[in-house]
């Protein structure tokens, strides 16, 4: 009796947590998704989401005490998820200037965060402007899994059926049916 209260005590706390997310959120979203972890949705650009999109995930580490940021942030940046990927708690993607396009039934862990821009330059007088010519789309196959704390930085390109080892950071392209791990990402061995 106990473990069903607590069930259902857990379910109510968390969808007064998604709806408060939700009423913070100002992205204009395309499709259907089933949101199990607060999402945080921001950004003048398109945020889209094709059939069986799974946000978050219980049991697993900071469902309660997490929440997930997607921003599309300029006008023509964009994020799109592909049908039946499933992406664990706490995830992070930020298209600046252009786009994040991942592929069909992924898998990501806990903590993954994906860019397009550096957000800033790197000498004094430019680290509060960010030059949309320095952002790259980041683009993700089908039947990738990514593990936890990953990185995918701009410009990366992930091919078909890849696996992306836990805590790596990926700075450049990773052709398909690869693992890879490491910082920067290198390949480890082929699929």
């Amino acid at each position: 009796m106990r473990r069903i209260f607590a069930n259902l005590l857990l379910k109510l706390i968390q969808s007064f947590r998604c709806i408060f997310y939700r009423m913070l959120s100002n992205a204009s979203t395309k499709g259907q998704v089933e949101k199990n972890q607060p999402v945080l949705m921001l950004g003048q650009g398109i945020i889209e989401f094709e059939k069986k999109v799974k946000l978050g995930y219980f049991p697993s580490p900071f469902f309660l005490n997490g929440y997930m940021h997607i921003e599309a942030r300029g006008a023509a940046s964009s994020v799109k998820v592909g049908e039946g990927t499933h992406i664990n708690n706490n995830f992070v993607a930020i298209a600046e200037h252009v786009s994040i396009v991942i592929g069909k039934r992924c898998l990501f862990g806990t903590h993954v965060e994906i860019y397009d821009s550096d957000f800033h330059g790197l000498a004094v007088a430019d680290r509060s402007v960010s030059d949309p010519a320095q952002a790259k789309s980041v683009l993700i196959g089908d039947d990738v899994f990514v593990g936890s704390n990953v990185k995918i930085m701009k410009g990366v390109e992930i091919g078909n059926g890849s696996v992306i080892a836990n805590g790596a950071v990926v700075v450049g392209k990773i052709s398909a049916n690869v693992v890879v791990g490491g910082n920067p990402a290198k390949v480890l061995r082929v699929i």
